[in-house]
C-alpha cells in the first residue's frame, strides 16, 4: 500500500451537518438539564424543540438532488433521505407537543431524561434513513433501539412499564443478533459491507446460496423493527405497558426510519436477489394483516389495539414492497415503493392525531387507556370526538379519508403485478379491521359519558390536533400531492436506476 493509499481522506461534513447538530443540541440539552432547578423543565424541552427545527433548517440547507457520499460512502444525502427526516423532525416536535401535559402530570416521569432521549433517538432514525453501509445502519438501528429501551422502563415506578422495557431489551437484542448475523452472511459472500457495492456483486452472480442464507436472517432483523408478524410479540406488551408519551412516541417516526432501512438494505442493496426475499416479504405481510385485525377485535384496551392495528398496517405496507419487482420486472418499482412510501407516511399522521387525543383524555392519575374511557366523548367535546373518528375512518380505510388512498395505492400495486390474490387478501382483512374501529366510533356517539371531568389542552396542542385532524381529511381529499412527493424522492434515490 502506497503512502498516498494511506492518507486520510476528510468527509464532507455538510452532507451530516444535521446529524451533527442533533448530537451537538442532545450533549448540550444534557449538559443544561443537569442545572436546571426548574420541575417542569422548560429550559430542556424548548431546546429540545429548537433542537429539531434546527435539523430541519439545516437539512433544507444542505438539500439536493444529487446523490451524494461521505465517510467513506457509509452515509449518503438524497431527496427521500431528507424527506423522511423532515416527516420525523415533524413527528417528533408534534408528538413533544402532545406528550408536555402527561409528562407535568406525572412528576417521576417530568425529567430531563426524556427530552435528552428523544433527541439521540432521533439521531438513531437520522443515521438509519441516511446509511448506505450495513456499519451505519446498525449504529443507526442500535441508537434508537437503546433510547426507547430507556424510554419504555421511564416511569420506574410501575411495574407495566418496567416488565414492557424489559421484554422490549431481551427480543431487541435477539432481533439484533439475527440482524448482525445475516449481515456477516453477506459479507462472507461478497466481501462488501457497502450497500451499492453490495448491489454491483449480486448483478454479477457471487455468493448465491450463502446469500440467500444471509438475506433470511436480515429479513428477521428487519422484521422486529417493523413489528410484523412472527416478530411482533413485543409490540402490543410495549405498547400498553409503555407510558402513553413514548407509546406514541414509537408508533409515529420509527416507522419512517424502519422504512429508510427497508428502501436502502432489500432495494438499493438486495434487488438482485429479490425472488429471494420477495415471497418472505409476501407471507409475513399475509401474516400480519391476519393476526393484526384478527387479535385487534378481543381488545378492551385501546393502546394495545392500535398495537394489534399497526402490525396489520404494516402488513399493508408490506404489499408494496413486494410487489415492485415481479418475476423479475422492475416496471413497477417506483409505483410499488412510492405506494408504501405513502402508506407509511399517512400511518405516521392517523396513529399522532389517535394517540394524541388519548394523551389529552389522560390526566393525573388517570389513563385514558381503555376504549370504555371514550365513551360520550362527543357528548363531552363534539371537536375532539370529530378529530378521533378522522383517525380511526383513517386507518380504517373509509373514504375519503387519507387512508383509503394509502390502501387503495398498495392495493393498486398488487394488482398492476398480477397478485390479485393478494389484493383480495388485503380487502378481506381490511374489512375486518373495519370492525374495531367504527366499535370506537360507536362508543364516542352513542355510549354514555364515561366521566364528566373537563377536558383542558394548551392553546398549541388544540391547534396542532386541530390541525393534525384536517390534514388526514384534506390529504384525502387531495393526495396527489403527497403522492407525488413520494414517487419524485424514490426515483431519484433508487441506485439501481
Amino acid at each position: 500500500m502506497t503512502l498516498a493509499e494511506m492518507q486520510f481522506v476528510v468527509p464532507e461534513l455538510r452532507i451530516a451537518s444535521a446529524e451533527i447538530f442533533v448530537l451537538a443540541m442532545a450533549c448540550l440539552t444534557l449538559l443544561v438539564d443537569a442545572f436546571v432547578k426548574d420541575k417542569k423543565r422548560t429550559v430542556t424541552y424548548v431546546l429540545t424543540q429548537l433542537a429539531l427545527v434546527g435539523a430541519a433548517v439545516a437539512t433544507f440547507a444542505t438539500s439536493s438532488e444529487q446523490v451524494s457520499y461521505t465517510f467513506s460512502n457509509m452515509f449518503v444525502g438524497d431527496l427521500m433521505g431528507d424527506l423522511l427526516k423532515y416527516l420525523v423532525y415533524i413527528s417528533v416536535i408534534v408528538g413533544l407537543f402532545y406528550s408536555r401535559a402527561y409528562i407535568l402530570d406525572r412528576p417521576e416521569m417530568a425529567k430531563g431524561e426524556f427530552y435528552v432521549l428523544s433527541l439521540f433517538a432521533t439521531l438513531g432514525m437520522m443515521v438509519m434513513i441516511s446509511a448506505s453501509h450495513f456499519l451505519t445502519v446498525y449504529i443507526g438501528i442500535e441508537m434508537l433501539s437503546l433510547s426507547l429501551y430507556a424510554m419504555v422502563a421511564l416511569d420506574r415506578n410501575s411495574i407495566a412499564s418496567t416488565e414492557a422495557g424489559m421484554k422490549y431489551f431481551v427480543l431487541g437484542a435477539l432481533a439484533s443478533g439475527f440482524l448482525l448475523y445475516g449481515m456477516s452472511m453477506l459479507y462472507g459472500a461478497t466481501g462488501t459491507l457497502e450497500i451499492p457495492m453490495l448491489s454491483e456483486r449480486l448483478f454479477r452472480g457471487e455468493g448465491d446460496f450463502i446469500v440467500s442464507f444471509g438475506l433470511v436472517f436480515v429479513i428477521a432483523g428487519i422484521a422486529f423493527k417493523l413489528g410484523v408478524v412472527p416478530f411482533h410479540m413485543w409490540i402490543p406488551d410495549v405498547y400498553h405497558g409503555a407510558p402513553t408519551a413514548v407509546t406514541l412516541f414509537i408508533a409515529s417516526a420509527p416507522k419512517l426510519a424502519a422504512f429508510a432501512v427497508v428502501i436502502r438494505v432489500l432495494v438499493n442493496g438486495l434487488i438482485f436477489v429479490s425472488k429471494d426475499w420477495q415471497m418472505m416479504l409476501i407471507i409475513l405481510s399475509v401474516l400480519s394483516m391476519a393476526v393484526g385485525n384478527f387479535a385487534a377485535i378481543a381488545q378492551t384496551n385501546i393502546k394495545r389495539m392500535l398495537a394489534y392495528s399497526a402490525i396489520s398496517h404494516m402488513g399493508f405496507m408490506l404489499i408494496g414492497m413486494s410487489t415492485g419487482v415481479f418475476q423479475g420486472d422492475p416496471r413497477f418499482i417506483v409505483d410499488a415503493y412510492s405506494s408504501s412510501m405513502f402508506y407509511v407516511v399517512t400511518y405516521v399522521l392517523a396513529s399522532l392525531g389517535a394517540f394524541g387525543t388519548i394523551l389529552l383524555l389522560s390526566r393525573a392519575g388517570f389513563e385514558s387507556d381503555e376504549i370504555s374511557d371514550f365513551a360520550g366523548l362527543n357528548k363531552r367535546n363534539s371537536w375532539y370526538a370529530a378529530i378521533m373518528m378522522m383517525m380511526m375512518f383513517s386507518m380504517a380505510g373509509i373514504p375519503f379519508f387519507v387512508g383509503f388512498f394509502a390502501k387503495f395505492s398498495v392495493l393498486q400495486a398488487a394488482v398492476a403485478s398480477d397478485q390479485m390474490w393478494f389484493a383480495i387478501a388485503a380487502i378481506f382483512f381490511s374489512l375486518v379491521g373495519a370492525y374495531y374501529y367504527l366499535r370506537v366510533v360507536k362508543v364516542m356517539y352513542f355510549d354514555p359519558p364515561a366521566s364528566t371531568v373537563p377536558i383542558t389542552a394548551t392553546a398549541d396542542v388544540k391547534l396542532l390536533l386541530s390541525v393534525n385532524g384536517l390534514a388526514v381529511a384534506l390529504i384525502g381529499i387531495f393526495p396527489n400531492a403527497l403522492m407525488v412527493l413520494c414517487a419524485t424522492s424514490l426515483s431519484r434515490s433508487i441506485t439501481i436506476f
